[in-house]
C-alpha cells in the first residue's frame, strides 16, 4: 500500500491551495475542480477536509465524474491514464486537475466542459 493512500486529503489540501493561489486562481476553483472530480458537493468537501479523511476513504466514497476518462497527460513524468491502481490513478487524475488550473486554463477545460 502506498503512503498516500493513508494521508488525509486535509494534509494535502493547503499545498494544492498554495500552488494555485500563487498562479492567482482561488479556493472557490480549487473546490470547485475537487468536486467536479469526486462528485461531492461543498458541504461534503468540507466535512471530509474537517474530520481528516484518507485517500482511499475519500475515493472510495467519491463518485467520479464520467468525463475523468478525458483526463490525460503526465504528472511528475508518470502518464495518469496509463496508472494501474485504480486508487492511485485517481489521485493522479486530481493532481493532473490541479496542476492545469495552477497552469492558468479555463475552469472549463480544467473541468472537461
Amino acid at each position: 500500500m502506498h503512503r498516500i493512500f493513508t494521508t488525509s486529503v486535509a494534509s494535502v489540501y493547503p499545498h494544492y491551495l498554495a500552488k494555485v493561489e500563487r498562479k492567482g486562481r482561488t479556493r472557490e476553483e480549487l473546490d470547485a475542480t475537487i468536486c467536479w472530480l469526486t462528485g461531492y458537493d461543498a458541504a461534503q468537501l468540507a466535512d471530509h477536509l474537517d474530520t481528516g479523511t484518507t485517500f482511499a476513504d475519500f475515493f472510495a466514497g467519491a463518485t467520479l465524474n464520467p468525463g475523468t476518462a478525458l483526463i490525460t497527460g503526465s504528472v511528475c513524468g508518470v502518464k495518469v491514464q496509463e496508472v494501474e491502481d485504480p486508487l492511485m490513478r485517481q489521485i493522479r487524475y486530481l493532481d493532473k486537475l490541479v496542476d492545469e488550473l495552477a497552469k492558468g486554463q479555463a475552469l472549463e477545460k480544467v473541468l472537461r466542459g
